[in-house]
């Protein structure tokens, strides 16, 4: 008998994508590769129904129907329409539609919902005569269409609802945590580890007891499907009953051996008496009430339970506006930690990471996620120490506490602005104390060569220092700033990258300053960008340059763009991702030009639309003959190369810009930068074009305010 394999896609949050791949590996499915907010897997459909009601980290499970071009309403309604839904829906059944868009010409999901049930029930009805319904509850068969550029996919929705709602909760706290999440803090947390070492599991703040139930069903091998009452296979035409029973009676004969075994050990802790009421009725539902002890309790009075030696301890603390701008709620944690937990393991969510540094433990590991819309962080620390090795690592000399208060008073400011701009690489300090003149960024790594590459790394650039001041006491302030950098943000010293930052022409810039090979990816914006922090003076992205591509990405649609002093295409990646039609890259450097063609390639953009050129800028304005609709030009400051003729921006810029127009449509928009401190535009470019400067506001970042001078932007158009 032949088998059909089908593929298949499971969504679920950004950051679980890994968790998700060797999760659904252990369920059977073949062919796993993540993408962004999911995984894609084939299988037969019995590994499909496996993932519907054993995934623990899993959002939906989705099975694609049809792809097809979309480029506008009347070809995705024909698209949708073509596919036999006799075979999916019955006529008298009922449907429900979802859209995702991502840089669709189709903008809105509601209309993209609306044609493709209409093209679902006009072809049933001219099939038949009958048209089913619309139940956008718990509709017969739920429909996913994924919409990216002019192309559709669309998908049974296998599970018909979120598979975070597992059936057991019947209330919850304010702010809830899904259950997809709780199972992947516990996992990169090591609950499994921890579990089988015979250790006890503690959440001093637990709320509606999300992340105790869930850790109690997973050590007992609940099927986390195993309550819920709905999936959305249940109304599709092709459900095989007998094979969803087999799948059924065996997840019930494991949860009972599971929960006859399970032993108690899990124990919820909060201030708030109502929140534990609805934690205990919750686990009372959920199958595990009884080996779960409920207690209103303060941290500031949290004990190991007796008969307890080890375990993990894991919360996910409240962080509303009152709570994000207080630290004392983690430093009472981390006390009553340190006081009484000697070799637990710990484990925080917080949106802030200076809330999680406070509790004075050590960072092992530290892993972004998002609970909801709302980005956060998953903060590991190193077992809990003796007092005799914490006073070690917790001394600091006066001037390095100087420092980690600085950092830390950044770090607050900048927390609102991070999360609402979903900024991860960030300037964290900038020469805030005279005497430590240093810049501190912050990479938020998200892959690399290996898999502990992932996770914060610290970029320091020294800025040379006056030869007035002792080598001695500068060797000495900048150890400080390192020591206290790597205390505030909990890293070893290898995650810090060490430079020192003196003028420097573009051919010196392009020079090795080490060679570790060492790459990893960061993202800005959903895009995959690659960056070396130890090789390159710079480490491949200009973060104050942030502003200014994000305006690129939003001038870009269907225009043709230049990019020119490329560096490693950035700019270009973004332009792409808004819709440019075709990119034209163009930087001096094969090193720079190879690893622009690698952060287009990551993002999907390759082939003749998206061109790159190893040149003189000056020399291939001269040959060029295109025109294009948006230039971006972001000259050095100086270059000596021996490959081209010497280029100073305040004495050729005049000249360069002209190059420039020459190349734009009538329509066009130059943006030209610089960084030049004392930069001064000529005076005739002024009185040619059409120029209007960036405010401050507009060009600098909250993380650059510091410097409003790092750089100056100038949009370019001809005079009408």
């Amino acid at each position: 008998m032949t088998v059909s394999v089908q593929a298949f896609f499971a969504t679920c949050p950004k950051g679980l994508e890994y968790l998700l791949v060797d999760e659904l590996t252990a369920l059977g499915a073949q062919d796993v590769h993540e993408a962004l907010a999911g995984v894609h897997f084939s299988g037969e459909m019995a590994t499909a129904y496996r993932a519907c009601l054993w995934s623990r980290l899993a959002s939906r499970i989705l099975m694609p129907l049809a792809e097809f071009d979309a480029a506008d309403g009347d070809a995705l309604y024909s698209g949708a329409r073509a596919v036999d839904w006799s075979a999916h829906l019955a006529v008298a059944g009922t449907l429900a539609v979802d859209a995702a868009l991502n840089q669709s010409k189709l903008t809105h999901s509601r209309y993209v919902e609306q044609r493709v049930k209409d093209a679902v029930v006009d072809a049933l009805r001219d099939a038949d005569g009958l048209r089913p319904s619309v139940d956008t509850e718990r509709p017969d068969i739920r429909l996913n269409v994924y919409l990216r550029r002019d192309k559709a996919v669309l998908s049974l929705d296998l599970s018909g609802e979120a598979l975070h709602r597992r059936g057991w909760r019947i209330a919850q706290g304010a702010a809830p945590m899904k259950e997809n999440l709780a199972c992947a803090v516990l996992l990169r947390a090591g609950w499994p580890e921890v579990h089988a070492q015979g250790g006890a599991l503690i959440d001093p703040m637990c709320g509606s007891g999300t992340l105790l139930i869930e850790a109690a069903r997973m050590a007992a091998d609940v099927a986390p499907g195993l309550d819920r009452e709905y999936f959305g296979l249940f109304g599709w035409k092709q459900f095989d009953a007998v094979l969803w029973q087999g799948l059924m009676d065996e997840a019930r004969e494991r949860a009972a051996r599971g929960r006859a075994a399970l032993q108690p050990v899990f124990f919820g802790r909060d201030a708030d008496r109502v929140a534990i009421t609805l934690a205990r009725d919750n686990a009372m539902v959920a199958g595990v009430s009884a080996c779960i002890d409920w207690q209103v309790a303060d941290i500031r009075d949290l004990q190991v339970p007796k008969g307890v030696t080890t375990g993990l301890v894991v919360s996910n603390p409240p962080y509303d506006e009152r709570l994000a701008a207080d630290t004392r709620l983690y430093r009472e944690l981390g006390a009553s930690l340190r006081a009484r937990f000697t070799g637990w393991r710990v484990a925080l969510i917080t949106v802030e990471d200076a809330m999680g540094f406070s509790t004075g433990l050590r960072l092992e590991k530290r892993y972004t996620l998002y609970n909801g819309a709302i980005q956060c962080q998953l903060m590991r620390f190193l077992p809990v120490p003796e007092k005799a090795a914490e006073a070690r690592v917790l001394a600091l000399s006066p001037g390095a506490e100087m420092v980690a208060n600085r950092l830390r008073k950044n770090l607050r400011k900048l927390k609102n602005w991070r999360s609402r701009e979903q900024v991860s690489c960030f300037r964290a300090y900038d020469a805030d104390l005279p005497e430590y003149s240093a810049a501190i960024d912050v990479y938020d790594v998200i892959d690399g060569e290996r898999p502990e590459d992932r996770g914060l790394w610290l970029h320091v650039q020294e800025y040379q220092a006056p030869k007035t001041i002792p080598e001695e006491e500068t060797r000495r302030r900048l150890g400080e700033l390192v020591q206290a950098a790597m205390q505030v943000f909990e890293l070893p010293r290898d995650r810090v990258a060490l430079k020192t930052r003196a003028p420097q022409s573009r051919q010196q810039r392009y020079q090795k300053q080490d060679s570790r090979g060492h790459w990893v990816w960061v993202d800005e914006d959903g895009l995959r960008l690659k960056l070396n922090l130890f090789d390159y003076l710079d480490t491949g992205l200009f973060l104050d340059h942030r502003p200014i591509r994000r305006a690129l990405r939003q001038q870009a649609k269907g225009a043709r763009v230049l990019n020119l002093f490329a560096y490693t295409g950035v700019a270009s990646v973004q332009m792409a991702a808004g819709g440019a039609r075709q990119t034209t890259t163009v930087d001096l450097s094969a090193t720079y030009l190879e690893w622009a063609a690698g952060n287009l390639a990551a993002n999907g953009f390759s082939g003749q639309s998206h061109r790159l050129i190893q040149a003189d800028t000056l020399r291939y304005l001269a040959a060029e003959t295109q025109r294009f609709e948006l230039i971006f030009c972001d000259p050095p400051t100086f270059s000596n190369s021996a490959k081209a003729d010497d280029f100073d921006v305040q004495r050729h810029h005049g000249e360069l810009i002209r190059a420039c127009m020459r190349r734009l449509t009538p329509d066009g928009l130059l943006v030209f930068s610089n960084n030049f401190r004392r930069f001064k535009l000529d005076a005739d470019i002024d009185e040619d074009f059409e120029v209007r400067e960036w405010p401050t506001q507009a060009s600098i970042p909250v993380d650059f305010e510091r410097d409003p001078k790092i750089h100056r932007v100038f949009d370019i158009r001809h005079r009408a």
